[in-house]
Parts: structure tokens; sequence; C-alpha cells
């Protein structure tokens, strides 16, 4: 388990969110799926909600924007959204939304990476970020997955200052991202087994006791399975799309297992 409650160090993925055309019909399936108390916020919020389990904060789900699609957002931590903003262009990724505040929880802007993954960056104030990870329910791991990973980890190196991890194995690419010499996150290729269609991406994982069970239970809701679970040296992982299309990863190590 861990738990925060105080800002999360530049360069950590701090927060996840969910953008979806109907809110209700998200509070539902996830409620449902992972046990999230899911609470209003201010009307100037525009509907935002706080998914919560045991009063802590773990994700958010939002209206989507325009024509945006359906999906999982992280966001990477930062001491001065502005200057990052400023990274990311000097090191050849792409500011989508300009550095704005969210009231006063926080300043926060929204990125593509040189290999086309959308990414958002937060300035902690009121609001620091997931306080609780690592639980059923709750974050596991965030990766970036691209056809350009090495651009992408020059990319990711020149903003964030990550050193990288090889734990690649034949046939893949694939670091962990690393602060102070501990792995906050990953990076991997998108070889070409996968479908010229499937888009650069941040993967959410969140935790479960038992991954086929959650697989289950995301299709009873009216989810679907993008890819069926499989076992890794790291736990039993699956991928999974929600009744509105949103892709997340699911995965339970072998002590919830047995747990």
């Amino acid at each position: 388990m861990v738990t925060r409650n105080n800002a999360w160090p530049p360069g950590t993925p701090c927060w996840v969110d969910l953008g979806v055309t109907d809110i209700p019909k998200a509070r539902t399936f996830y409620s449902s799926l992972f046990g999230w108390e899911i609470q209003d916020t201010p009307p100037e919020a525009g509907g935002y909600c706080m998914c919560e389990i045991g009063g802590l904060p773990v994700a958010g789900i939002g209206q989507s924007q325009g024509d945006m699609p359906i999906f999982w957002t992280t966001y990477l931590a930062s001491a001065d959204a502005d200057k990052t903003a400023e990274a990311i262009k000097t090191a050849g990724g792409r500011v989508v939304v300009e550095p704005f505040d969210v009231m006063d929880v926080g300043r926060m802007l929204i990125a593509a990476d040189p290999g086309g993954a959308m990414f958002g960056v937060w300035q902690a104030r009121s609001h620091t970020g997931v306080q609780l990870a690592n639980e059923p329910g709750s974050l596991a791991w965030n990766e970036n997955m691209s056809r350009d990973y090495d651009a992408n980890k020059a990319f990711y190196g020149a903003v964030f200052g990550y050193q990288f991890g090889d734990i690649g194995a034949e046939g893949m690419r694939y670091s962990t991202l690393d602060l102070d010499g501990r792995p906050v996150g990953g990076i991997g290729e998108i070889g070409a087994e996968h479908p010229a269609e499937m888009p650069a991406s941040w993967a959410t994982y969140f935790a479960v006791p038992d991954t086929d069970a959650a697989v289950a239970r995301a299709v009873e809701l009216g989810g679907s399975v993008v890819a069926p679970a499989w076992d890794t040296p790291y736990g039993r992982m699956a991928v999974v799309a929600d009744d509105q299309g949103a892709v997340f990863a699911v995965m339970s190590t072998e002590s919830e297992q047995e747990g």
C-alpha cells in the first residue's frame, strides 16, 4: 500500500482521470467494478467527480471535451506547469492545452509526446493527486507505449529527468522510468505484431484482488475484453474497455491472488 497527502515528486504519475460523454454511466460502471465511492465536486467544476476508496482520492471522472476520444489520462507531477510546458516544446513534444488554473486545486496542461501519446501535467495546490495506490481499486502502474520508443525515451528524459532501467526481453523493448533510483512507471515499444491502428498511449493499470474475476465483472457490466488475462513476473494482467469504450488494464500480484 502507498498513501500520500502531499505533492508527488516531479515526473511521478500522480493522477488519472477519465473523460466520458456519459458521467452517470461511468459512475455506475466503475463504482460497481472497483467499489469506488464517487463524490460530486462544486458546480464550477463542470460535473467532475472524485473517486475515492476509504475517503482517499484514487481517480477522477469528467466530461469529455468537444470531439476528444474517451480515454484515461495519466498526469505527471510538476513543480511548475509553465516551465514544463516550455520544456515539452523544446524537447519536440506538443502542448495541446496550454497551462491553466483549475480553481484553487492546481494548474495543469495537456500535451502529446513525439510518439503521439497524450498525457497531462499536474502542478499540485490543494489537490495533490492520488492519496492511495497499489491497493485493490487504486492505481498500480502507468506506462507509455508508442512506435517511437527511442524518441520518446529521449523526450521524457529531457523533460522529466528520468533514468531508464531496461527490463525488455527478446522481441520486446521496455524500460522502467526511474526517479532517484526508483521506478515510477514504464515506457515501451508497440511492436509490429500489433495492428497498425493501435494508438500510442499512456496506459493506466488498476490493482485488483483477482484479475480473471475483474475481467468477468467488467464484461458483466457492459465492458469488453481487449487482451485476455496473461501471467507476467509482476502479476497477472488483462486489458479491458469500459461500457463507453475507454481502455484500461487490471493487474493482481500472486499474493493478492492467493489472498
